[in-house]
């Protein structure tokens, strides 16, 4: 069996380290590398340490910006009455791309996982409670539907509810191309009790 050049067993290494690779694919990835021109992998060397160097968090929704406070924070047109509140950054993103929504984020940097360690000193949870300040007349908690999402959205509200906020979640339901017959019992449940006028 050939020996791997260390090199290229510690690149391998380093990309299995990712989330949602393993190590077949992080062994691919290494060798796509090695087949490009040097120019372009030293573009992409350079753009990992560029994000680095480059990114920090809002000290305000903390999220991840280039400047401080973040350009949604500083946005004027943003509707401050309002704050999503998410686990991490890509959750911003993914509701950024829907363009519907104009209110500002809180991240909380992740959810409550006692299994994991991770408690309410561990999240941004402080933070939050600290922006809800009179003019602020809603949060919306968009946790994951996860057992940790769950928890968290259940600590946040006994945390805010005393703050005389409105308090509100994302619907939660049978997705768009989803079958009935396939839901699991809990989803269905949700899409009855969360079901619309139409």
């Amino acid at each position: 069996m050939p020996q791997t050049p260390d090199s290229l067993r510690q690149l391998t290494d380093e990309l299995a380290k990712l989330p949602g690779i393993g190590h077949k694919s992080a062994q691919r990835l290494a060798l796509y590398f090695l087949k490009l021109p040097k120019e372009e992998v030293l573009d992409l060397a350079r753009a990992l340490a560029g994000v680095k160097e480059k990114m920090k968090n809002c000290t305000s929704c903390w999220n991840f910006a280039e400047e401080n406070p973040c350009s949604i924070c500083s946005n004027p047109k943003r509707n401050r009455s309002v704050i999503c509140v998410v686990e991490e950054p890509n959750d911003v993103i993914a509701i950024e791309r829907t363009n519907e929504y104009r209110g500002l984020y809180h991240v909380l940097g992740g959810s409550l996982s006692p299994l994991d360690g991770i408690g309410p000193g561990d999240l941004k949870i402080k933070e939050l409670i600290d922006r809800i300040k009179p003019g602020v007349e809603e949060i919306i908690i968009a946790a994951n539907p996860n057992v940790e999402g769950e928890a968290t959205t259940i600590y946040l509200t006994r945390m805010i509810k005393p703050l005389g906020v409105k308090i509100t979640r994302l619907a939660r339901g049978i997705p768009i191309g989803g079958d009935l017959e396939m839901t699991d019992e809990a989803t269905l449940i949700r899409a009855l009790e969360g079901r619309v006028a139409v």
